[in-house]
């Protein structure tokens, strides 16, 4: 990540300028956090629908913490996927934006997560401005594919509706070509791009058409995996679902890729991460459900997940203990 160029902030406003500086230190320094979010429940079934705000606040203040590496977070997005933005009313997402801006007290970042329709987007972006987010994360808008003049368009919507910075997210439907890509940086508040796609000569292309200083982060479902492979293409920065229940394990993924410490990210690559990959794809939406039985068993206080997610059963429970035991067992904090 280049630093910015004269003209590419412009339009925007001197705090909005300062956010975008701000979120470009925190992706070179850690990990960009995702929250899950916490729901009354045993995690033994479905959610019975109530937000827990008190054990969400309490989750997220050791989200948030340091550690012993003092490796914190670079920005922490709340709402959004790994948050199950999708199951949350308006004013369930309301008190979660505003707790997290709460708890972070100014100390990094907060991008909340808005999407669906432009005009929805636009309710959510109102939402989280009024709340106190720092900046925003467009989620894929909702099940049709698009070309790249609605893709644009949806942005320059969305952009009209709030002053905050925007971050697009392409994964699924959304898949911005070169060209759509300088045109949403055309739009002044349009300041980044997460890929979820990990095709890294269409990602390559992107970054090379970029103006310099615009963000791009690695948003794949277990960024890790992916990681050295996003660094050589030019996107070092990444988010981390494992961050969400093992902040130790994620640091020190964080901090050995970060020093070519190559014996140790092959390590936790070959003995934690693939292990957890190849669990999570045996069952659709185990990219947020798994990721939550994962904290329960660490004694967080998320909850289950909510319908159509399922929460893992006995034998899944099973495998993801013994995964989980040895990562911890690998950056020694078990």
């Amino acid at each position: 990540m280049a630093g910015i160029t004269t003209g590419f902030t412009t339009g925007i406003s001197a705090k909005a300028e300062g956010t975008v500086q701000r979120l470009r230190d925190g992706m070179a320094g850690g990990v960009l956090s995702f929250p899950l979010t916490s729901f009354h429940g045993d995690g033994d079934g479905d959610s019975d629908g109530g937000l827990d705000l008190d054990s969400y606040r309490t989750y997220l203040t050791g989200q948030l913490a340091a550690g012993e590496d003092s490796i914190a977070p670079g920005a922490v997005f709340p709402a959004c996927g790994t948050g199950e933005f999708f199951s949350l009313d308006e004013d369930e997402y309301r008190e979660v934006v505003r707790a997290t801006v709460e708890v972070a007290a100014g100390r990094l970042p907060v991008v909340a997560g808005i999407g669906y329709g432009w005009a929805q987007a636009r309710r959510f972006a109102r939402i989280a401005e009024e709340a106190g987010a720092d900046a925003l994360l467009v989620l894929p808008h909702y099940l049709v594919a698009a070309p790249q003049d609605g893709l644009v368009e949806q942005l320059r919507h969305i952009a009209a509706g709030t002053s905050l910075p925007l971050i697009a997210y392409q994964r699924g439907q959304v898949a911005f070509t070169a060209e759509g890509l300088r045109r949403i940086a055309e739009i002044p508040t349009v300041v980044g791009l997460k890929d979820g796609h990990s095709d890294l000569d269409r990602l390559q292309r992107l970054t090379l058409a970029a103006p310099d200083g615009f963000l791009f982060f690695n948003g794949a479902s277990t960024a890790e995996i992916q990681a050295r492979a996003y660094a050589t293409v030019g996107v070092p920065a990444y988010s981390s679902a494992v961050h969400a229940f093992a902040p130790e394990i994620a640091n020190a993924f964080f901090k050995a890729l970060h020093t070519d410490d190559h014996t140790t990210t092959t390590k936790l690559l070959r003995d934690f991460y693939v292990p957890l990959v190849e669990l999570r794809d045996r069952v659709p939406g185990y990219a947020v459900s798994l990721i939550k039985a994962a904290a329960r068993l660490r004694n967080l206080p998320v909850g289950p997940a909510r319908s159509p997610l399922t929460n893992p059963g006995p034998t899944d429970l099973a495998a993801l203990k013994k995964i989980l035991d040895t990562g911890l067992t690998l950056v020694g904090a078990r």
